[in-house]
């Protein structure tokens, strides 16, 4: 999971802040709190996307049952169209 493209990029992203924060000694607390911020946000972002993508393949799972899963299916018709 640590290699996963979005963990990669939200700790590149945290890293970012966190230098941003040491080298700016005047602005130290407030690149500190931007550093949370981003954090927190970037959290819940990766976990609604996490949320999404789990919510997406049990529906496609459930799609591709319901076309295995038999049932006679429609068929029907085959007669002449009454006008």
């Amino acid at each position: 999971m640590r290699n996963h493209p979005w963990v990669v990029y939200v700790e590149a992203l945290i890293n970012v802040r966190i230098d941003k924060a040491r080298n700016a000694p005047s602005k130290g607390a407030s690149a500190v709190e931007w550093v949370i911020i981003t954090a927190i946000i970037a959290g819940v972002a990766l976990g609604l996307a996490t949320l999404i993508r789990t919510l997406v393949q049990n529906q496609q799972t459930e799609i591709q049952n319901s076309f295995t899963g038999g049932g006679g299916g429609g068929g029907g018709g085959g007669g002449q169209n009454d006008r």
